[in-house]
């Protein structure tokens, strides 16, 4: 059966997407400096240049041409991040484009095989996060991510500066629609900077606060029970490594180490039996300074041009600047959610204007003079 326009288009984006993939996993490999990590890329990149090879026989098959593929933004930033801050701080950002790629594979009929490979794709890049070594004694190993995770903060920070950006436009926007003076605008604007930073700063200091006296009473409960059953606590994770294919010996032997060392037990037993890290409960401090920080910088775009100008003139470059930053910040937030780069900065860009257009036609309807 002869393919349609719309499977040689289907087949067509595919292609690139695996391209993209290759030369992700390449640029891993390059920026990777443990030898056996390095390999692991380098074979990841193998198995996505069979699936190109894949959609190109495909679109060869029905006379369409094979698309030409330059390098892309995402992968260029990423490749950036990975040779200036090491692979494993990326990891989590390209375990979820390949959790991305395996939703788009499921349902295709010519992809058969390819979201089953793609699901270990991502259980790799997992392992790769949580460990640098090989064999059983990789488990004792945790990988620096844990503790600095710039994956995670970086998409914070890129989410902590949009909520700042949007709020603070639209409430720029709804006090110049009450036609007030410049000045009131600004103290306005600054006003709002303040609040809603210290308002974000104040609920990210409850919430890692709560959370960090949750993990650590856990992990109180789980030094006494070891105290009280080193036994039993020897034999659930022994267990526990048989589970994860471990041959009983070998996890036997593992679970010994582990036990002999106090702070490595609770490290270990909390990690395997919680599912939590000691090493990455956070400060509640940090977590609200990064928060202030985050929500300030996108807040402060829209008052900017009030301290530089005035007027009209205020007005309008405030509404220009905020626009190139909603793209902007729309288009950055892409590389963590895996849509292209114009299309989610030309959402965020529609929903900021929105926001911003309904609160200046409320203020002018309102018409306050102060």
């Amino acid at each position: 059966m002869k393919a349609t326009k719309d499977d040689l288009k289907r087949y067509a984006d595919n292609y690139l997407r695996e391209q993209d993939g290759i030369a992700l996993y390449r640029a891993l490999a390059g920026a990777e400096k443990d030898p056996s990590r390095s390999r692991i890329f380098e074979r990841l990149a193998a198995a996505e240049e069979r699936h190109a090879a894949r959609w190109a026989r495909l679109l060869k098959s029905d006379g369409a041409p094979v698309p030409s593929y330059t390098t892309s933004w995402r992968v260029r930033v990423l490749g950036w991040f990975a040779r200036r801050f090491g692979t494993q701080h990326v990891l989590p950002v390209v375990s979820g484009l390949e959790s991305r790629d395996q939703d788009v594979y499921r349902g295709q009929a010519e992809a058969v095989g390819m979201p089953a490979e793609e699901r270990s794709h991502m259980r790799t890049l997992r392992a790769l996060q949580h460990r640098t070594g090989e064999g059983p004694e990789a488990i004792l190993d945790v990988e620096g991510w844990h503790r600095t995770n710039y994956g995670g903060s970086l998409r914070a920070a890129a989410f902590g500066a949009n909520d700042g950006l949007v709020s603070n436009f639209s409430l720029v926007m709804g006090i110049a629609g009450a036609n007030v003076e410049p000045r009131f605008v600004l103290l306005t604007g600054i006003a709002g900077l303040l609040a809603g930073a210290s308002s974000m700063a104040a609920g990210e200091y409850v919430s890692v606060r709560m959370q960090r006296e949750l993990y650590e009473q856990q992990i109180e409960l789980e030094r006494q029970e070891l105290e009280m059953s080193p036994e039993e606590e020897r034999e659930e994770l022994s267990l526990l490594y048989q589970a994860k294919g471990i041959p009983s010996g070998q996890a036997e032997e593992l679970a010994d180490r582990i036990l002999a060392n106090p702070k490595t037990a609770i490290d270990t037993l909390a990690r395997e039996e919680l599912g939590l890290d000691p090493a990455a409960l956070g400060s509640p401090w940090t977590a609200a300074t990064s928060s202030f920080v985050a929500f300030a910088t996108g807040a402060a775009i829209p008052v900017l041009p009030y301290l530089l100008t005035t007027g009209n003139a205020a007005f309008f470059t405030s509404a220009i600047v905020c626009g190139v930053s909603l793209f902007v910040v729309g288009a950055v937030i892409s590389m963590f959610t895996g849509r292209g780069a114009l299309f989610s900065g030309l959402r965020m860009l529609g929903i900021g204007a929105l926001a911003a257009a309904v609160t200046y036609f409320i203020g002018r309807l309102l018409g306050v003079t102060v």
